[in-house]
């Protein structure tokens, strides 16, 4: 199939879903692009989101993208909104309900970015299939690790006060790709049964049968620090990016 796929997210997170990707097809050409020269992303308007989402479309679409990964489920709740133009598009949201719904989970708890809890799109899509879902809003997490902090006190002390609540779930989805990163610490403030549901796998399978062609190098943009995505992606999942660009694309003020 001619093609080329093009993984957005925020941050560095969406690399999880990077190396899934390449681990089973390692031909395939891969535009990354990290923006976080912007507001996070879960922080920004419905509006604000969509519009920023367009743009950067825009510019993958100019590098050759036919098929995109959106890595970020706070990007991926605004999806119907999106102006595609012809882009083949998989959002995690989807993935994640699918592959939790499967392991039927006595009690599921569920951690992600403010975006992502108060669009309601986790708690009104598992209601369909029956499992009730305790959220929580975990939202300094993802910037901590973005910034390379995979282990401080601050970051455990966080993780507690997220978890706790949730300590006794048989499962807890990780409804963010930043934090597969920080797992192990996550395990410190739950139940030693509890089953941690990393949806990256089923995302990275679903792109896996588009079966795109080769063009060349992966490339890899931000909108934000080069620095900061090369060492960040380094620390967070061991992954050492090349051919790394800043590109702002009109990029908003950070709030």
């Amino acid at each position: 199939m001619n093609g080329r796929l093009g993984i957005i997210d925020w941050g560095i997170g969406g690399i999880s879903v990077y190396k899934l990707i390449k681990e089973r097809g390692p031909e395939v050409s891969v535009v990354y692009f990290s923006d976080t020269g912007v507001t996070p992303y879960g922080k920004m308007s419905r509006t604000e989101l969509v519009a920023r989402l367009n743009i950067v479309l825009g510019f993958l679409r100019s590098k050759g993208v036919t098929h995109l990964v959106i890595g970020c489920n706070a990007a991926s709740t605004v999806i119907p909104y999106l102006d595609l133009q012809g882009l083949t598009i998989e959002g995690v949201i989807e993935a994640a309900v699918e592959m939790t719904a499967k392991l039927r989970p006595r009690r599921l708890g569920l951690i992600a970015g403010r975006r992502t809890v108060l669009s309601g799109v986790y708690r009104k899509a598992f209601a369909e299939r029956g499992i009730e879902v305790e959220q929580r809003i975990a939202q300094p997490l993802s910037g901590l690790i973005e910034s390379g902090d995979v282990s401080s006190g601050e970051l455990r002390a966080e993780c507690r006060r997220v978890l706790s609540p949730l300590k006794n779930c048989s499962h807890i989805l990780l409804a963010c790709t930043h934090y597969p990163a920080i797992a192990h610490i996550f395990r410190e403030f739950v139940s030693p049964s509890t089953i941690f549901i990393d949806p990256a796998a089923e995302l990275a399978r679903r792109a896996g049968r588009w079966r795109l062609s080769d063009h060349g190098k992966d490339e890899f943009f931000t909108s934000g620090s080069l620095e900061a995505m090369r060492s960040s992606a380094l620390t967070a999942f061991g992954c050492k990016l090349p051919n790394v660009r800043v590109e702002k694309l009109g990029a908003a003020v950070r709030k």
